[in-house]
């Protein structure tokens, strides 16, 4: 039997873990003394009031091997296949958890770790593929070799307005630089071989939207493409992004998620921006 892993930092459209089928290992979410599990006992709404009523920016923990090891042994029997699709290794220990989690299983169940280098819808849509190609009888080494290929072109942009949480998480790189400059400023954050970058420096919100679409499509170079769009407590934002990518992007398809919590912690509310990748003539999926 194949099953899919993955983890908090995953953002899937409504609906998606259940019809493809995946497992997620949760984040702890640490707000000073108090540790709380993402989506068992702290969902978005909580964080959300957690960090009104505190005032306080949380840290965040991935799981350890034992953890992973658990579950792996719980969702698969011996000779199972587990594959294990993780937030970007340059940016999370979750995939060492994960490869030192399936050393430990070695002759009893068969675990895949793929690191995606990526994160956020990047996920979901990796998740996905996997699923449908394995439903489609495709073997691991094939649904590896498309995961790669997602790897290799999927791109993350993204706006953030409060400059404090990736300031303090210490998850964007060149960060410093903007937090000296004008508050009005809008950084531009792209995903550069698996690490967070700050990049763009754009003044007001909707000079910013329109950055990060004009960067996509530049990226996509006029090919039909999957595209996300992703926000953190910013729907409208989120929705006037949806309709300039609908605009000028050639859409294979439009989704939209909320930021999850794990990744909201290093980037802030008001977060919002564009996943996407190609999509390919010979993988054509059915959401």
């Amino acid at each position: 039997m194949f099953h899919i892993v993955t983890d908090g930092t995953a953002d899937f459209p409504p609906g998606w873990v259940e019809k493809y089928r995946i497992h997620v290992v949760p984040f702890r979410i640490h707000f000073g003394n108090d540790t709380f599990v993402q989506d068992v006992d702290l969902d978005d709404e909580g964080f959300y009031r957690l960090i009104a009523e505190r005032k306080m920016i949380p840290k965040t923990s991935q799981a350890t091997p034992q953890q992973m090891e658990a579950l792996y042994t719980r969702i698969a029997q011996p000779g199972d296949t587990v594959l294990s699709i993780h937030v970007s290794s340059k940016l999370s220990g979750t995939y060492e958890s994960a490869v030192l989690a399936a050393r430990r299983l070695a002759g009893k169940i068969r675990v895949v770790p793929f690191d995606s280098l990526a994160g956020a819808a990047a996920l979901a849509f990796m998740c996905r593929e996997a699923r449908l190609l394995a439903e489609r009888q495709a073997g691991v080494e094939a649904i590896l070799a498309r995961l790669r290929a997602i790897r290799e072109a999927v791109r993350v942009v993204l706006m953030v307005d409060n400059l404090e949480y990736p300031r303090l998480s210490g998850r964007v790189k060149a960060m410093q630089a903007f937090v000296a400059s004008a508050l009005r400023i809008k950084p531009i954050i792209t995903l550069e071989e698996g690490l967070l970058v700050a990049q763009g420096r754009v003044r007001t919100r909707a000079r910013a939207l329109a950055y990060v679409v004009q960067r996509v499509k530049e990226e996509m170079q006029g090919r039909p493409a999957h595209v996300a769009v992703v926000h953190a407590r910013a729907p409208r934002d989120a929705a006037r992004l949806a309709e300039m990518a609908q605009q000028s992007l050639d859409l294979r398809e439009l989704i939209r998620t909320s930021l999850s919590i794990a990744v909201t912690v290093h980037l802030g509310p008001g977060t919002v921006g564009l996943v996407a990748y190609p999509a390919e003539e010979n993988h054509a999926l059915v959401a």
